[in-house]
């Protein structure tokens, strides 16, 4: 029998790349999307509504596909975005706009999926995270926060879930080209200004940040390690995927706090 995926933030970027190529390789895949419209047909990869801030929505997800499947195998939760602004200048409404997706709703979908998973004794969870869920860069703390959150939850529910038989994984992704800069990312507006006292430092991160997304490479590799977390299950926790998640998490791991915050600004020139 197929296994049925959940994929949150599945519209386009890695999360469709994903979607796409489980559904290739004989898995039912629901892709999660924020049009309303949106109902699943027959096919592998069939789309269905669900907007990880609007905990109704995430339910009614959650009860089409047990309807239609009886089951939930896989849930890789993929949906996020970033926040450009210095900590000085983050208004009340971006930083809970930033936890709402990446922390609070990654939370949601897990919550409504679990209990399934825990029946079946039975499941993979995973979080796409990212290399700064390990490490910060400036204008990104909000971002920064929400990864680090993302990881410590993976922390903790392996072992909520041990019992049951249901896995939990981070992708901790480093920048590839996606469409992330251009609808990934909210900036704001203060810290954009040609007023800020913070303008020197956007002026020199982010070309770096928006060029080593724009020019960067494709997200297969992201999707080929969903696809080899959910077919071996002896795959590592925690695993890195990109130049800056294969260079820079290993470093966090080797040097001193000191060393590592130097190594930091001699890379990015900071």
């Amino acid at each position: 029998m197929s296994k049925v995926v959940l994929i949150t933030g599945a519209t386009s970027g890695m999360g469709l790349l994903t979607s796409k190529l489980l559904s290739q390789n004989g898995y039912i895949v629901y892709a999660g999307t924020r049009d309303k419209d949106a109902k699943p047909d027959n096919s592998p990869l069939r789309s269905i509504y669900i907007d990880v801030t609007k905990t109704d929505s995430i339910n009614n997800a959650v009860e089409t596909i047990i309807k239609n499947e009886g089951k939930i195998d896989v849930l890789v939760n993929n949906a996020g975005y970033g926040l450009l602004a210095t900590v000085e200048d983050g208004t009340d409404e971006e930083m809970f706009n930033q936890f709402d997706v990446n922390v609070f709703g990654l939370l949601k979908v897990t919550r409504a999926v679990l209990p399934y998973m825990r029946e079946a004794k039975d499941g993979v969870i995973i979080n796409i995270s990212s290399f700064l869920g390990k490490m910060g860069l400036p204008l990104l703390s909000h971002y920064n926060a929400s990864k680090y959150a993302v990881e410590g939850i993976v922390d903790s529910l392996r072992f909520e879930t041990l019992p049951y038989n249901v896995r939990v994984h981070s992708i901790q992704a480093g920048l590839f080209g996606t469409n992330f800069v251009k609808k990934g990312l909210v900036a704001n507006a203060k810290t954009t200004s040609e007023d800020s006292p913070y303008k020197d430092l956007v002026a020199h991160f982010v070309p770096i940040v928006a060029k080593a997304i724009n020019e960067g490479p494709s997200p297969q590799p992201i999707a080929d390690a969903i696809k080899n977390i959910i077919e071996d299950k002896n795959a590592d926790i925690f695993v890195p995927v990109g130049g800056e998640a294969e260079t820079f998490v290993p470093l966090r791991r080797e040097l001193s706090d000191k060393a590592f915050e130097k190594k930091i600004k001699e890379t990015f020139g900071i």
